[in-house]
């Protein structure tokens, strides 16, 4: 389990299924920047380790966490996820702050 969780990618695909079941492809879609052959490695790798329930519809797979297998885990990556979007929240702010306001055009006199 702890192996499965031992990249960054798989913690992103854990968090995207925490709360409602998603397809493969809304997976994907969700990440962006990665294929959906390794999209697929990773959901596999989360099932085999048992973190993730896998339900086959067809030709799709869907998949959401089981968080009660994670035992103490599962508050320690709620919590980590509640933290990261509040430093990322909180540098967003700040930053904001540090530029000001947009500098508007000058009109050119003629």
């Amino acid at each position: 389990m702890f192996e499965a969780l031992g990249t960054p990618r798989r913690r992103e695909i854990l968090r995207l299924v925490w709360h409602e079941e998603r397809s493969a492809g809304d997976v994907h879609r969700a990440l962006g920047d990665v294929t959906f052959g390794a999209v697929s490695q990773h959901l596999r790798i989360l099932a085999d380790s048992g973190l993730l329930a896998r339900r086959e519809e067809g030709r799709q797979r869907f998949y959401r966490a089981r968080k009660q297998a994670l035992g103490p885990l599962q508050g320690w990556l709620e919590t980590m996820w509640d933290d990261a979007l509040y430093r990322l929240k909180i540098r967003a702010e700040l930053e904001q702050a540090r530029r000001g306001p947009l500098p508007q055009k000058r009109r050119r006199r003629r």
